[in-house]
């Protein structure tokens, strides 16, 4: 089945929520308590925004559920320990966590760019302040290990 670029457009936000959400929950043991506390809320609400997303996408998209890359998210999570071996593992892991929300801005604002059924554009709208949200959070939780 061939997607059209709406739907390619989706497709792109749906997996790079799905990414989000994975990366944050293969990585929350090894975050310090006071930023998974931090971060915790953004995460829950985002799974419940992709939920309701997928079953708007699957109803007036036509879009049938897939798979996550498995691969792809064994090697992000394996690039990310490597990482921590040469830098302070919470700064790491902020700092991935920042480059996964620019990969869910861009892929929103893509999808902005198409027209978009009435019940899905307010949850897309969601999605993108979730994301502004979580953004300024990043960065002022690595404004904060800065300091110290």
């Amino acid at each position: 089945m061939f997607l059209d670029n709406r739907q390619v457009a989706m497709d792109s936000v749906l997996e790079a929520l799905a990414d989000s959400i994975d990366y944050f929950q293969d990585n929350i043991e090894r975050l310090r308590p006071s930023l998974r506390d931090a971060l915790k809320p953004h995460y829950t609400e985002r799974l419940q925004q992709m939920r309701t997303l997928q079953e708007l996408a699957r109803a007036h998209l036509k879009m049938l559920p897939r798979d996550a890359d498995v691969e792809r998210d064994d090697f992000l999570w394996l690039w990310s320990r490597l990482k921590s071996f040469v830098g302070n593992d919470s700064q790491v892991l902020i700092n991935e966590l920042l480059e996964q929300e620019r990969v869910l801005m861009q892929a929103l604002s893509t999808l902005f760019t198409h027209p978009l059924p009435d019940p899905i554009e307010p949850v897309v709208d969601e999605c993108m302040q979730g994301c502004r949200k979580l953004i300024r959070e990043l960065y002022s939780l690595q404004k904060r290990k800065a300091r110290r």
